[in-house]
């Protein structure tokens, strides 16, 4: 009995090995699933590689507003708040290009910083308006360089400036003209300079009033004084003052060998009781020197003009007053001479006509 079930116990090893055996001999391999045939046992795949992830963790970044802050300003006055960079650069720049009014009397003229050389930070503005807390302000620095400046208030100057004109003495139909005096000007361009630099830097667009110094005349038609206006052939002295008539005297001229000449002059000297000296002339060839006194030929006063050895001077003999009779000069009674000597200066001005 035991015999009998352990040969039945052998006989299912064996019939389970050969099934085994069958089993293994009809499934393909992977190279025969291919299309490769291969005599040797294929090794089983390597396990799967294993991967480990590692985390990182980062601090999230916070963006920038998309608009300036409410409130924010720019240069002291320029409102920016809620304004997108890029619309608040053109305000900026559209703020600041805003030009400067310049007058003198009627004239009005304007004045841009580009026409200055100035120019604004503007960027620098905007960043700094992007990261400030609402309501604040922020500075528009600005370069605005001197010499610019100084060189556009040189050409205003050119502009405005006026030499002045001073009055010129003449005659007209024998009697003094004196051309009105024209007053000059001068811009003051320190004071320009100071006012639109000024202006740049601080962003205030007020009208700037341009100043001048007025430039008086030397010489005006109420400084021109006494003018003396001989004529000769009516033997008459007339004193203006300028073109005013003050007074007429008769006087005695040259004869016609020895005529007064004629023209403008002026009086270069003044003697009280002059001497006569004799003139380098055939007349007074071996005359001699006269002292003052009853005799003199120049009476008590002498006015010396410009002309050589021509005079204005007083006489002893007012018979010849009125006649053409002297060696060249003017005679004149002698308390009329005395009166004229005491009215007018050396430089006063003496015409000479027919």
């Amino acid at each position: 009995m035991r015999r009998s079930l352990s040969f039945f116990l052998l006989a299912a090893c064996l019939v389970a090995g050969v099934l085994s055996a069958g089993l293994l001999v009809g499934t393909p391999s992977a190279d025969a699933q291919e299309g490769t045939t291969t005599g040797t046992t294929t090794a089983p795949p390597p396990p799967p590689t294993t991967t480990t992830t590692t985390t990182t963790t980062t601090t999230p970044t916070v963006p920038r507003p998309t608009t300036i802050a409410a409130g924010v300003t720019v240069g002291g006055e320029l409102l920016v708040g809620g304004l997108s960079p890029a619309d608040a650069m053109a305000v900026i720049k559209s703020y600041f290009a805003r030009p400067v009014t310049l007058t003198l009397g009627k004239v009005s003229l304007r004045a841009t910083p580009k026409q200055l050389g100035a120019s604004a930070y503007v960027g620098d503005a905007v960043k700094r308006a992007r990261i400030v807390r609402p309501g604040a302000n922020v500075p528009l620095k600005v370069a605005a360089p001197l010499p610019r400046i100084e060189r556009y208030v040189a050409a205003l100057a050119r502009r405005f400036d006026r030499t002045p004109v001073d009055s010129e003495l003449s005659l007209r139909n024998g009697k003094p003209y004196v051309s009105k005096e024209q007053v000059g000007r001068r811009l003051r361009k320190a004071a320009a300079v100071r006012a639109l630099f000024r202006s740049l830097k601080t962003h205030v667009r007020d009208p700037i009033a341009l100043r001048t110094d007025t430039l008086i005349p030397e010489t005006t038609r109420a400084s021109i004084g006494d003018v003396i206006v001989i004529r000769r052939g009516a033997n008459k002295l007339n004193l203006y003052d300028g073109m005013k008539l003050r007074r007429t005297f008769g006087v005695a001229t040259g004869q016609s060998r020895y005529p007064t000449p004629l023209g403008a002059f002026q009086i270069v000297v003044k003697w009280r009781n002059p001497w006569w000296y004799p003139p380098q002339s055939d007349w007074a060839a071996d005359a001699k020197p006269i002292p003052p006194g009853p005799g003199n030929p120049l009476g008590t006063r002498w006015m010396g003009i410009s002309s050589p050895a021509v005079g204005i001077h007083g006489t002893p003999d007012p018979a010849s007053i009125g006649y053409s009779v002297s060696h060249g000069c003017i005679r004149m009674l002698i308390p009329e001479v005395e009166w004229l000597f005491n009215q007018v200066d050396v430089g006063t001005p003496v015409y000479i006509v027919r």
